[in-house]
């Protein structure tokens, strides 16, 4: 019996992007969820031709959408969640190599890490490149994690995001879920993967503010769980 995988995408103003990313979704897939987070263009009304199920949060935030999406996932739960971001940034074919190692029962949890030999040139900003450095440095310093990127394309099996009990409504999201892996001792695995330059503008690392409170974020969470 083939998994039911659900990917979730979180969307603000990605109406340039969004058709490709859903586009380029492998069939294994059995539903595309896609999360308006309050654009002003018309990235549902794309997602919707493309075929996605289009859900709408008002409040800003990366955390605030992935939240809305896990709600929608609950009316008809999948097996195995996967997070993808509407830039077009990743490779959504790669979808498959991301899943495999939790469809073949080796892990729980797969991060589609943005190595610096598959990364297109300027993919990534200084601030994003010294971010994962710091974070996963201190992961690896105060718990013996072996994460190398904070990647946004990844997979976990359901009833393990569930037992996660997922709360940070912004930029903390994928550290706050990588933190709480190690805690748990969720089996993880991180898979190469490539990754290009997005369509349209960053409203993470592409500002100034965002950078800076996505870096507050992420030594939020690790000191949180350093001084438990």
């Amino acid at each position: 019996m083939n998994p039911r995988i659900t990917v979730i995408i979180p969307a603000f103003n990605e109406a340039p992007s969004i058709g490709k990313v859903i586009k380029d979704i492998p069939q294994i897939v059995s539903e595309t969820i896609v999360v308006d987070n309050g654009s002003t263009d018309k990235t549902s009304e794309i997602a919707q031709q493309a075929g996605a199920t289009v859900c709408y949060e008002p409040r800003k935030g990366y955390g605030y959408a992935c939240l809305k999406g896990l709600e929608k996932c609950a009316e008809n739960p999948p097996n195995i969640v996967v997070f993808l971001d509407g830039d077009y940034s990743d490779y959504p074919e790669q979808l498959t190599e991301i899943v495999a190692p939790i469809i073949q029962n080796k892990v729980d949890f797969v991060i589609g890490a943005r190595v610096s030999r598959l990364r297109e040139k300027g993919a990534m900003t200084f601030p994003q490149i010294f971010g994962n450095a710091l974070a996963t440095t201190l992961m690896k310093l105060f718990f013996g994690a072996r994460f190398t990127d904070l990647g946004p394309f990844r997979a976990i099996r359901y009833d393990k995001l569930l037992a996660l009990n997922m709360s940070d409504k912004t930029y903390g999201w994928t550290v706050e879920m990588q933190l709480k892996v190690l805690k748990q001792k969720v089996k993880y695995l991180e898979i190469p993967v490539k990754y290009r330059n997005r369509i349209g503008v960053s409203k993470v690392s592409g500002t100034i503010k965002g950078a800076i409170f996505a870096g507050v974020k992420i030594l939020y969470w690790i000191f949180k769980y350093t001084l438990r």
